[in-house]
């Protein structure tokens, strides 16, 4: 009967512990969440995959917001996670602006934001809208020299200039740096490099690369620049390599379309973003400020005409006027994000076009140059880059595998192109085939030469993901997923595994050599060209001095890369604009202060 009892308290105080410390965490939680602090995890999908993060309230407010797993454009991001979490942090809520040029990622951390607050179960107080901050900047500020633009070529300027003991600032109307050249797959072009050396290319030189790049634009580029670009970049190359800290794949080149060589250079990740991160390094040791969110709006010029300022607009509307004592670099690049810029100068490149180019490549630095009577040329010669996203436009980095030996193929499984053709010749080729889209195919063979795959691992499975791009055991199954006639398509692949053997490609004559692909698994995907590079611009002589209209120089004002409009002619070859960024892009910081 003891122990009976004795058991029945023992079950009855147990239960009365349970219930209540149910109570007191029932209690403190419900406390925390009204007066004290919670913390709650939240996931969204950004541009290279999921961004979690952790938001922490108090008293109602979202006190801090802490990422805790992301794969992002560590260069895109920054702006993200920092000026979006303020804002988000002010207004007390998830339904604030994106970052402009961040989009993709700005969405996935406002998502993420709010799944955090949903799943709090808070209701947030109401914030009374407060005015953003003004800048605290100068209205009057002078250096030596003003570079607008911090993209590839605006970087190289300003470290040549500050080398040489001048001031120098950077311009830039983007939250963000890096502009095109960021989101490039960052190869370079260069003859006789180090790599082509351990590779065993010896019989490359300025004149071969001087000659595939005149030819590749239709000979319509300036023979003296095109000399100065293939004397130069080799120099270019080593300048990143050695002063720039930016890495190279040492055992590995691309040999992009129009190319009579395997010449391109490739940056650690594949991507221009080593080359960016390592050239704002640079200019961060240099102490050379670099000025976001700050549009330029205008060419002052002193009573004899030489360009003497910069006005500019910051993002909180302050008029600010930049002196520059020795006088304005412009590289603010093209204008392949400017529909209504493509439409005036080439009218069949209008809305139907996506483009891969950044929000902030609208031609700015060609309207305002053109405001002061600059020269431009070349303007109705806009590139395309055939193997491109056909939901987003954005370039392919995976489909890098053309390079190493994929094939394209259209809808009827049929090769109808040589796949190292030039951009221009292969994009209209993909034009005039049913549904104005391809498909590439290649097979693991190929994907373990150039590792395209492993260096794009987000992009590769945001595109299987969409349903553009199928790994196959089979060419029956990659021809079944798109709906390719199976036996057309094994046809095709026989051919290319003939041609693979001898050597010789009878149906397009491949420069560099077709890849067997009768062994598996397959990789097939889909693609459209898009916009991607404007050849014209600005007209500049040898020193990068802008000349007017009448081919006379233009005082005190200065243009480098894809602003301006003299070395590409018709058509630019793959690897061309980074050498061509950097080479003349130094040369203009090297020659404004002397």
């Amino acid at each position: 009967m003891r122990t009976q009892t004795t058991k029945l308290l023992s079950v009855v105080l147990i239960l009365c512990l349970v219930f209540s410390l149910s109570a007191c965490g029932s209690t403190d939680k419900t406390a925390s969440k009204s007066e004290g602090t919670v913390k709650e995890i939240g996931v969204g999908n950004g541009k290279h995959g999921d961004i979690k993060v952790e938001v922490t309230f108090a008293d109602g407010k979202i006190t801090n917001v802490d990422v805790l797993e992301q794969k992002e454009n560590e260069v895109l991001a920054e702006p993200v996670y920092t000026q979006l979490k303020d804002s988000v942090i002010q207004a007390n809520s998830a339904t604030v602006d994106a970052i402009s040029g961040s989009t993709a990622t700005s969405k996935g951390y406002l998502e993420a934001i709010q799944d955090a607050i949903t799943k709090s179960g808070l209701t947030l107080a109401a914030v009374t809208a407060v005015g953003s901050s003004k800048s605290k900047e100068e209205t009057e500020q002078t250096f030596d020299v003003v570079v607008i633009g911090a993209g590839g070529a605006g970087f190289s300027s300003a470290i040549e200039v500050k080398k040489a003991g001048a001031s120098v600032v950077i311009l830039e109307k983007m939250p963000t740096v890096g502009g095109n050249t960021l989101i490039s797959g960052g190869e370079m072009n260069a003859p006789n490099t180090w790599v082509q050396q351990s590779l065993g290319i010896k019989d490359d030189t300025p004149e071969l690369f001087y000659q595939d790049t005149l030819k590749g634009g239709d000979n319509l580029g300036k023979p003296e620049m095109v000399k100065i670009l293939a004397e130069q970049a080799l120099a270019s190359a080593e300048w990143l390599r050695d002063e720039i800290k930016v890495e190279f794949l040492p055992d590995h080149l691309f040999q992009f379309g129009g190319h009579s060589r395997k010449r391109a250079l490739i940056p650690v990740g594949h991507t221009g973003a080593e080359l960016i991160k390592k050239l704002k390094a640079k200019t961060d040791e240099l102490q050379i400020p670099v000025k976001t969110s700050m549009k330029a709006e205008k060419l002052l010029t002193d009573a004899n005409g030489r360009v003497n300022a910069v006005e500019a607009t910051s993002k909180d509307g302050q008029k600010i006027t930049f002196h520059a004592n020795k006088g304005v670099v412009i590289a603010t690049g093209g204008f392949g994000s400017n529909v209504e810029m493509r439409k005036k100068y080439n009218p069949v490149l209008d809305e139907s076009y996506m483009s891969t180019d950044t929000p902030g490549t609208t031609g700015d630095g060609i309207v305002m140059a053109q405001e002061i009577k600059a020269g431009i040329t070349n303007m109705e010669n806009i590139q395309t880059y055939p193997i491109c996203n056909p939901k987003t436009g954005v370039i392919s980095l995976v489909a890098d595998s053309r390079f190493d030996g994929a094939i394209l193929i259209n809808q009827g499984g049929q090769r109808f192109v040589e796949e190292l053709e030039r951009r221009d010749v292969i994009s209209k080729a993909i034009l005039a085939q049913e549904g104005k889209y391809a498909y590439q195919l290649w097979n693991q063979r190929i994907a373990d030469i150039g590792k395209t795959i492993e260096a794009h691992q987000d992009e590769y499975d945001q595109l299987v993901k969409d349903g553009l791009l199928y790994k196959a055991n089979t060419i029956e199954e990659a021809a079944e997923f798109f709906k390719i006639d199976p036996k057309t398509l094994q046809n095709t692949v026989n051919k290319v595994n003939a041609y693979a053997k001898t050597g010789k490609d009878l149906d397009f004559k491949h420069r560099s050599g077709l890849v067997s692909l009768e062994q598996g698994p397959y990789y097939i995907q889909k693609a459209v060209p898009s916009v991607h590079h404007t050849m014209g611009g600005l007209v500049i002589d040898k020193d990068t001095r802008v000349l007017d209209e009448s081919g006379k120089i233009i005082a005190g004002l200065y243009a480098a890369g894809e602003v301006t409009g003299v070395v590409h002619g018709a058509n630019r070859l793959g690897g061309n604009a980074i050498a061509d960024i950097i080479t003349f892009g130094r040369i203009s910081g090297q020659t404004i202060t002397k």
